[in-house]
């Protein structure tokens, strides 16, 4: 039995590291609470025991089918790979790749591949390669998505995310340098591919790194093969994840009275602010409800409704992973166990 097909064990270094991140968004939360005075947290908790809470389940569901059509985009992605997994294992592996996410930072995507090689015998190097352009396509919608947010928001908003990115980008080094750095990156890895790479394949190590290089490089080439219809659908499906992720700010406005005055636009912009607070700590924790606050602050929402339907946004989409990614992750667990 090879090394890759050993049942991974869950031991107590596992344990410890989940305790430390699970301790570092406790930290997060904490920290936010030391920063209010008594009245503060007495409005906030009020607010949360006013909540209409058949808007957060509404919000939960449409969490929950996100990742379902996120699922079956993905499965577009192997088509072209004469490879048809299920849709249920797809969907499991899509949640439990979030649910290690919120554990290990980019664990989920290993994971994620990990289950559908268990699940569905597909070869890691493949579904990372699907998994590498699904992330690709992803990272260049969400430019175009903020893009946009920067032309459609006015005040305050535009004001934020302008000193945020530039802040952000004023660490990054020049682009021109950073252009020469990967001229110069490809040139060297063409030559040693060239002159050393070939001449090494029968060493074992260099050989699986091989096969996954060119594993990956089907996965990614995979988008270019789809056909017509099935890239039609791909962005059709790529459209339906965005907006149901807008859609799940607007359904939390209606649990709470201040709020549920709020459209469309006020929950694009709460979507643009949640998903930059993503993007600064592990699955938004600590972070995101306090962007999402920021971005209610635009429109006149008190610090305290803004807060708590922060925490509700975000706990609501948290709970589905958590709950559903468990389950499945026991499921992929049994079933490894079964097939060694």
């Amino acid at each position: 039995m090879s090394n890759a097909d050993t049942p991974s064990r869950f031991g107590w270094k596992d344990v410890l590291k989940m305790v430390v991140f699970l301790g570092i968004g406790a930290f997060f939360i904490y920290w936010f609470l030391l920063k209010l005075d008594a009245e503060q947290k007495e409005a906030i908790w009020r607010s949360f025991r006013e909540a209409d809470y058949r808007w957060v389940l509404l919000a939960m569901a449409c969490s929950l089918l996100s990742h379902y059509f996120r699922a079956v985009r993905w499965r577009l992605l192997f088509r072209p790979l004469g490879i048809s997994p299920s849709r249920s294992h797809l969907f499991g592996s899509v949640l439990v790749a979030y649910l290690g996410n919120l554990a290990f930072p980019r664990a989920g995507e290993v994971m994620r591949c990990a289950t559908l090689r268990t699940s569905e015998h597909i070869p890691m190097e493949k579904s990372l390669g699907t998994v590498f352009t699904e992330r690709l396509i992803d990272t260049v919608a969400f430019a175009l998505i903020v893009l946009i947010g920067m032309l459609a928001m006015f005040g305050k908003a535009k004001d934020w995310l302008y000193d945020t990115l530039s802040q952000k980008f004023e660490t990054l080094p020049n682009m021109a340098m950073l252009m020469g750095v990967a001229v110069v990156a490809i040139a060297v890895a063409f030559i040693l591919y060239k002159v050393l790479w070939k001449r090494m394949l029968h060493i074992g190590i260099v050989k699986k790194a091989d096969n996954l290089v060119r594993g990956m490089v089907d996965g990614v080439k995979s988008v270019l093969h789809m056909g017509t219809r099935n890239t039609t659908l791909f962005l059709f499906y790529s459209i339906v994840i965005y907006l149901l992720y807008i859609l799940g700010g607007l359904i939390i406005f209606h649990a709470f009275g201040e709020t549920s005055w709020l459209g469309l636009r006020a929950a694009f912009i709460v979507y643009l602010f949640g998903s930059v607070g993503m993007t600064f700590s592990q699955g938004g924790i600590g972070v995101y409800p306090v962007l999402v606050q920021l971005a209610l602050d635009i429109y006149g929402i008190s610090y305290e409704v803004g807060t708590a339907c922060g925490w509700l946004l975000w706990g609501s989409q948290q709970a589905v992973v958590i709950a559903l990614g468990a389950v499945y992750l026991v499921y992929f667990s049994l079933k490894k166990r079964k097939k060694h």
